[in-house]
């Protein structure tokens, strides 16, 4: 198992760019907290990592894979105070620093999409979210997750489930 894998990935990579893109911008976002510190560098290194890793095949998927996690990543970054407002008012009785580190940066990826990404219906930012969880953190992890982001699904004021375009 590499960085780049978890127990799934190990059988096959992602074969929606969205998808890898969003897992992508989690585990760059992951290193960002776990880490600290921000260099210009280290998004550079971590896509460097990722394709010396093996784990992705370098096709057109993870090109345009890692082009949706740099548009994440900088957003999620950009507005990750309101991002984390968001999440601390629907996670009833769970302080930020509480929550595991994965899942934390899971629903700040799908929070920036809900909030920002207008083309992404709501919905299908909470059901990859729960099924990324389920891929790099535990079973109960997307339970979690659901519920936390159905309460800011339901706070939004567009369509749950149509992109805006």
């Amino acid at each position: 198992m590499t960085a780049f894998s978890n127990r799934k990935t190990e059988k096959r990579a992602p074969t929606h760019f969205k998808r890898l893109g969003r897992e992508l911008a989690m585990q760059f976002l992951f290193q960002l907290d776990v880490l600290g510190a921000r260099s210009p560098d280290d998004l550079e290194l971590f896509w460097e990592q990722a394709e010396n890793s093996g784990a992705f095949p370098k096709n057109r998927v993870f090109r345009k894979g890692r082009e949706y996690a740099v548009t994440l990543i900088s957003g999620v970054i950009e507005n990750i105070e309101e991002i984390d407002k968001v999440i601390s008012e629907h996670s009833e009785k769970w302080d930020m620093k509480r929550m595991a580190v994965v899942d934390r940066n899971v629903m700040r990826v799908a929070v920036y999409e809900m909030c920002h990404c207008m083309d992404v219906p709501p919905v299908v930012s909470i059901d990859e979210a729960v099924e990324i969880a389920k891929d790099f953190s535990s079973e109960k992890s997307g339970l979690f997750i659901n519920g936390i982001l159905n309460g800011v699904k339901d706070g939004l004021t567009r369509s749950p489930r149509e992109a805006c375009r």
